[in-house]
This record gives C-alpha cells, structure tokens and sequence, in this order.
C-alpha cells in the first residue's frame, strides 16, 4: 500500500496521436503526484487528475508547490499615484529632437524651468502662477526637478532667459534663414498686438488694437519666419508703434545683430510702404515683395496706365512696368474668388449704411433731429461705421437731410475688385512671377502663426507682466512655443484634420484647394489608418490620458512606475515624432 503524506508536485505528461484522418494530435495530463520511497524503491502516487483545470491555475498550483508565494494582488498591489505623462512627454521628445534645451544654454536650475515654461506653453497655457500648480499634477515637474519652484524662481528664469534671447535667436536665424536652407534669401515680417493688465509696463501704450480692445492699452510684437511661417525671431515694440516704424527696426535689428547682409523683406502693403522702402534703399542690400496701396492701384488703372483690364483677358497675373517704381517689377493679379466676395461685402455695407441713414432721415422729418450740427454728427457716425462715405453724396441743412450713391466712386471701385499688385526688387532669373505671387501669399503662414500665438495654441494674451524685461521674455517663450508648435503640427499632420498633401496650385493667384483626402478626412472625421481624427489641441488633450501609475507592492515593498496601456492613436502620434513612448522626460 502505498504509504500516505509527504510532498506533492505537478507533473505534466503528454500523449502524441495520429488519428484516421492523418492529423497529429497532442493529449496533455496534468497529476498532481506524491513521490514516495518503499523498500528502498522511489515510488509514485497519483493524487489527483488537474487537466480540467484552466491552465492559470495549473501553473499557479505548480508554483506554489515549487515554493512561490501568491496573494492577491487586490490586497498587497496598489496605485499610490497616477499623473499625465503622455502629452508632456510628447512635446518634450519633440523639443529634445530638436535641440531647444541646448538651444537655451547651459544646464542648470534656470534652463529647466524655461523648458518646462516652454513646454507647458504647448500643453496647456496659463499665468505663471497657474502653470506651476499645473506642471505639479503631471510627470512634467517630478522629472524635471522642478516641483518645489517657487513663482520667484520662475520670474529670475525668465530674466535668465530674457538676457540670451538674441544669442537663440541668432542660432535659429543661422539655421532657417541662411543661403543653404534658404537660397532665394526670403524673411516674412508681420505686426500684431495684444492688451495688457495694469498700467504700470512701460512698453505698454494705446494704440490700434487687431484685438478689438480698444479701451486697453497693449504692446505690440513683430515676428520674422523663414519661407514656410517658422519663426525665428520676435521683437516687442510699444503699444503705440507704426507698422513702418517696427518694420525698419526689425531690418536694422537683422542686419546688426544676425548679419545677414543680403535678405528680401516680405510683408503687406500696410507694412512695407514707400518710405520704409526708401529706408530700405539706404540700409542696403535689402530688397522686397509687397503690394501696392488702393490709390496706387487706381492710379495705375487710370485710362492711360499701364494696368488694363484687357491684360486679364486670358490669365489672371500679368506682369507690367511704370517709371514711378524703377528697378521694381510689378505683378497684375486677378482673383475672381476675390471680386465676387468684395462685390458681396460692399452691397452688404451700402446696404446696412442704407438703412442707419434712412433712419436718421425720418428722425429729422419728423423734427426729432434739429441742426446741421447735429445731422453731421450722428451722420458721421454711421457712415464712419463701415467706412462707406466715399461711395455717398450728402446733402445737410439745419432742417433737412438726403443722401444719395455716389455711382461714380462705385463703378470705379468694383472695376478693380479683385485686383492687386505685387512689387518687388527680386530679378525674374530668380523668381518668374508666379513664384512672386506665391510668395507674397505666404504672408498667410506668418498670420497661422499669430493665430496660434495669440488664441488657438499658446493664449499669448492678455499680459499681466509689469516689467519690461518680463514682458519681453512671456513673448520670446511664446514664440518659442510656436517654433514647437510648427514642428509638432507638420509631424502629427496624419493624425489631425490637416491636410497632408495639398495639391500644387497652376494658378497661383486663384483660392488655395483642399485636396481628397482632406476632404474625406473631415467628412469621416477618420485618419487614413481608420483612427480618429483630431485637433491638434484635441489631440494633446488625448495624449495626456496616457498616464503613469506608481505601483506599490505590499504595506512597505517597492513602488514600481509604470505607463497605462497606449491607445492606438497615442502609439502613432510617437512613431510620427520618431521616438518611443519614454517612462521619464530625462534622458
């Protein structure tokens, strides 16, 4: 008989089979035995038959038998932490590709609280006040070492940085800007505002507000890009400086600090006038694309200039010459897109103009409104309001007002909606007038970037800084925020409603087209991978949900950080930016 007690283990026996129809065929056994010694022979029992047992518990019984301990896991593995890594992650391996912590300047306390600045500029932009409490609840500040920051260490960060901005962006203008990168030599310049808080800034100042707060003051800031809308260089002006005027300091600042002797300045017609090109003459070595003024337009439409409507007959950019502009070529160009939409917004001015003044007119027939003085003023008002009174003839007294459309000023006016003229310096072996127009048109990507700048992105406004030195440097980090934003939003391009592959336009003066897949992107709301198609916004929003977890093991065993299962977007949108997915922001 055999003898009972002792230790038992599982075995696992397998039988091979070839059926009737040829096929092999493995039968497993799972025992669990005894072995046993008797008579001075090492015997077996079989205890029990485990084979109908799932194969998790077969093997757990195995181990334990072997000596491994278990517990359940609900009991002794806990999640002490669970922060968002994914997003800040992301930007941050974007930014380490591209070389910004060097960038910045040496290591140390202050250049990884300018990164972290810059990075939470990306992912979710704030007071300072509001980012360092933000930068706490993600891996963002544990890894960086920067938990314990205080808001004082943060502002001293920002004058650290402040003090090497010409020296970065020297760096990035060497980059972009220089004749390997850049061999037709193009810089685009724009001019923006945004309002400030508090009156104590001395940069602060009212002046023409693109924001619609007129009642505040403001600062105002230019940006310089290469070709393709990447910035390299911002500079802040006081609220109340001219667009010229800005224009020829950026132009001085190029030549003085980046020397770069030879460059062509684009910008638009309120920018680059006659006068900053006769500036532009004395610096030397400058030339231009930009466009001509209404007037200058119209002067050279008039019945014996050169611009005729004849030249549009059979394509809708034409080239022409007059001795007002020498050494200049300028570019005729047609848009009927264009015509038709002015056409539309000006009967919809006249007519809301219309109605404002028929009102006024009952209002003195019925003796309601008394006086010339009067009329002219609540007159001036409403034709001011949509700056139609070129296209009115008034007639005012002390007791009766009429008005009627100056047809004249009209017709002329629509005879040249859609037209524009381009004006450069830049010889026609170096750029054929299509090239011309094009380039005067990527004044588009410098307005993406303010967008992206100033709302969409980076929420540059309002400034709350005081001081003149850290207002410089909240617009510098926001602009080298957008440097990011560039990069990131060209690389995540699959994954967002941005179009992929524009088709190449034949026309350059006509509408830019959306290609097909563009457009069944956004009508699938679905990427070319069948995965969800996003914002860019949207998309770091989602990036963020890939959290890591600090696993504790036990009352007192060893934390152990690990990263949530990624989703199948957040997988694509680290392939894209060519790295994977890190456990910690330090390399």
């Amino acid at each position: 008989m055999a003898k009972r007690g002792g230790a038992v283990h599982v075995t696992t026996h397998r039988r091979h089979y070839t059926g009737k129809d040829g096929v092999d065929r493995v039968y497993e056994t799972h025992l669990l035995r005894r072995s046993f010694r008797q008579d001075g022979v090492v015997r077996n029992e079989t205890v029990a038959n485990l084979s109908h047992l799932p194969t998790e518990l077969i093997e757990v019984i195995r181990r334990s038998l072997a000596g491994d301990s278990f517990v359940p896991a609900t009991e002794h593995a806990s999640v002490s932490r669970s922060v968002p890594h994914g997003h800040v992650a992301a930007v941050a391996a974007q930014a380490n590709a591209l070389g910004i912590p060097g960038l910045l300047g040496p290591p140390g306390r202050a250049r990884d609280l300018v990164f972290a600045l810059i990075v939470a500029r990306v992912c979710r932009p704030g007071s300072k006040l509001a980012t360092t409490r933000w930068w706490a609840d993600t891996t963002l500040a544990e890894d960086l070492s920067i938990t314990d920051a205080s808001t004082d260490e943060v502002y001293a960060a920002m004058d650290w940085l402040a003090a090497r901005q010409d020296k970065i962006e020297t760096k990035l203008v060497a980059r972009h800007l220089n004749q390997a990168v850049n061999p037709d030599r193009l810089a685009l310049f724009d001019l923006s505002s945004s309002w400030m808080t508090g009156r104590c800034c001395p940069l602060a100042a009212r002046g023409y507000s693109r924001d619609g707060k007129k009642g505040l003051p403001q600062i105002e800031y230019g940006l310089l890009t290469d070709p393709v809308g990447r910035p390299v260089a911002v500079k802040v002006f006081p609220g109340n400086t001219a667009d010229p005027t800005a224009f020829t300091t950026i132009v001085e600042h190029i030549k003085a600090k980046f020397n770069l002797g030879k460059m062509v300045m684009v910008g638009d017609r309120g920018m680059i006038t006659s006068a900053r090109i006769d500036a532009l003459k004395e610096i030397g070595g400058y030339g231009w694309v930009t466009a001509l003024r209404a007037p200058q337009v119209a002067a050279l439409a008039a019945d014996d200039g050169p611009l005729q409507m004849s030249l549009f007959d059979e394509a809708n950019l034409a080239e022409i010459t007059h001795p007002d502009y020498p050494g200049e070529r300028l570019i005729a160009c047609r848009n009927p897109a264009l015509a038709i939409e002015r056409a539309r917004k000006r009967q919809e001015l006249l007519a809301a103009t219309d109605t404002n003044l028929t009102a006024i007119a009952t209002s003195v027939a019925a003796g309601r409104i008394k006086g010339a003085g009067k009329m002219g003023i609540k007159v001036g008002k409403v034709i001011g309001k949509h700056k139609m009174g070129k296209h009115y003839d008034l007639d005012i007294t002390d007791t009766t007002f009429t008005f009627t459309h100056n047809t004249d000023s009209i017709a002329a006016e629509t005879a040249l909606d859609g037209i524009y003229l381009i004006r450069t310096t830049v010889s026609a072996d170096t750029m054929d007038a299509n090239q011309v127009v094009a380039t005067y048109k990527s004044l588009a990507n410098v307005e993406r970037d303010f967008r992206s700048i100033k709302s969409i992105d980076l929420d540059l406004r309002p400034v709350h800084h005081y001081t003149e030195t850290r207002v410089r440097a909240h617009v510098f980090i926001c602009m080298l925020a957008a440097y990011l934003v560039w990069h990131l939003r060209a690389a995540w391009k699959p994954l967002t409603f941005t179009d992929e592959n524009r088709p190449e336009q034949t026309d350059p003066v006509a509408p830019a087209v959306r290609s097909h897949a563009a457009d069944r992107k956004a009508a699938t709301k679905k990427t070319r991978d069948g995965l969800p198609a996003r914002s860019f916004t949207s998309l770091l929003d989602h990036l963020g949900t890939l959290t890591r977890n600090d696993l504790r093991y036990g009352d007192d065993g060893p934390t152990v950080p690990t990263l949530t299962e990624p989703t199948d977007t957040q997988r694509r949108a680290f392939d894209l930016i060519n790295t994977r997915i890190p456990l910690t922001l330090r390399k």
